[in-house]
């Protein structure tokens, strides 16, 4: 039997580990937390779960939502879709028709009110200035500013992307963080036009996708029929005359695990460590990573605010990033919930405060929002520190380089590679996995049972 181990119990992790096991392969999962899934987990805040990370999956890209049914999960959607702006001391309507932020229908953006009178004149600007398609990667900001302006970077780009990837556009690569627009503005010198193309047909139905009680409650049903080994760091990674071999335990009592191949599934600096004997993983040392945190408020009384929740533009100088009104967002009834997101890259002043003081001041900034708040029942704080990968521009051919360099038997996985959400975390882990069933070296692999029924 080919024996395999898998280097981190993420959500790509544990993704990979499933696939080569219903591949009939034996497989090692080694955390060095005390706990599976990385940042996808849930506690409880004033008696009710909450998730301390991810609380969606979007819909339109099967891996994530295949794997949830796989496990058993009736996925739930969204009751409150309407998403909002506080800018310039207004909740404003995100204009329909944007790709992360481009804007495909200038009429709805003038409808929206979120640009001054000079920034939309500007922005409108685009259909006629001169310029060529984009055919290599860019910072995502270069390129807006460069066709629609400083205020729809500053006020739309900005907080989307950062509501994702808590970066700057004037940092994020096109091509790794908005692959869909980098397509179309290969062929249109308009990139309100690319937008257009770009978004396309929207699908029907609802674009997103939970689980009753939180997203993090998904990692640990995944990992139930594996050989997890938690509290279990992987010290170093050598080649052997058949395989490989990882070395665990402390310097003073190393223990050492032989398998045939590996699926490194952790964030870029400790991935480049196990890897910088055997690959060109020096590049990947330098992948930068924002520290985010997540408020999460109970209060006693009805839900605050308009539709799912709102985004604050980095310019208006807020602790408060977004927020997302849980209980109407998800048709809760056990408690009215508020999950409060803090943080940027290269902005961890805010994240260093006390919890209290974090607490006060995102109470405060969200009753400036949104108006009186019913009382405080209960609240946590959650400090991701180095959370998010930022993928600046040239990031997809880091990953190309890095690939191409590794050798026979090892695998990379996870949100340092192929992207932060958890369809395209799912996808890196079961990638990884088919990248190691199609060596002929690794052989013979036992005939391929059937996945367990959901």
């Amino acid at each position: 039997m080919v024996r395999v181990a898998v280097v981190g119990a993420g959500v790509a992790g544990l993704a990979a580990a499933l696939a080569l096991q219903d591949e009939g392969a034996e497989v090692v999962v080694l955390e060095s937390s005390s706990q599976v899934g990385g940042k996808v987990r849930v506690s409880d805040v004033g008696g009710v779960p909450v998730d301390e990370g991810a609380d969606s999956i979007l819909r339109r890209v099967p891996y994530a939502v295949e794997l949830a049914v796989r496990a058993g999960f009736d996925l739930i959607s969204p009751t409150a879709g309407a998403a909002y702006l506080w800018s310039r001391g207004r909740m404003r309507p995100l204009p329909p028709g944007t790709v992360m932020g481009m804007p495909a229908d200038l009429g709805a953006l003038v409808r929206s009110r979120i640009l001054s009178p000079a920034g939309l004149a500007r922005a409108g600007l685009d259909l006629v200035l001169p310029g060529e398609p984009v055919t290599g990667d860019v910072a995502v900001g270069d390129l807006v500013r460069r066709r629609l302006g400083r205020e729809v970077v500053e006020r739309l780009v900005d907080p989307l992307l950062g509501g994702v990837y808590a970066g700057r556009a004037d940092v994020l690569s096109l091509q790794a963080t908005v692959p869909q627009l980098a397509a179309t503005a290969a062929q249109h010198r308009s990139l309100v036009v690319a937008a257009r193309a770009a978004r396309g047909t929207p699908s029907a139905g609802p674009v997103f996708a939970g689980i009753r009680g939180g997203i993090g409650h998904l990692p640990p049903v995944l990992a139930k029929d594996l050989d997890v080994r938690l509290e279990t760091t992987v010290r170093a990674l050598d080649r052997t005359a058949s395989g490989w071999r990882l070395e665990t335990g402390s310097a003073a009592a190393p223990a050492y695990l032989d398998v045939d191949a590996v699926v490194v599934a952790v964030p870029a600096a400790p991935a480049a460590r196990l890897l910088a004997p055997h690959a060109a993983a020096s590049e990947l040392a330098g992948v930068g990573y924002a520290s985010v945190g997540i408020v999460a408020l109970v209060l006693d009384g009805p839900s605050p605010g308009e539709g799912s929740g709102f985004l604050v533009p980095a310019v208006e100088g807020r602790v408060l990033k977004g927020a997302t009104f849980t209980s109407r967002k998800w048709g809760r009834s056990d408690a009215t919930v508020v999950r409060c997101s803090v943080g940027r890259y290269g902005e961890e002043r805010d994240l260093q405060r006390t919890d209290e003081e974090l607490v006060a001041a995102v109470l405060a900034e969200l009753s400036q929002a949104v108006g009186p708040l019913p009382p405080l029942v209960d609240s946590r704080v959650t400090r991701w520190g180095g959370g998010l990968p930022q993928y600046a521009v040239g990031h997809l051919d880091l990953v190309r380089r890095l690939r191409a360099s590794l050798p026979e038997g090892v695998a990379v996985a996870g949100a340092a590679f192929d992207g932060v959400g958890l369809p395209a975390v799912v996808r890196s882990g079961q990638e990884a996995a088919r990248a190691l069933r199609a060596l002929p070296t690794l052989g013979p692999w036992p005939s391929r049972p059937s996945p367990p029924a959901s």
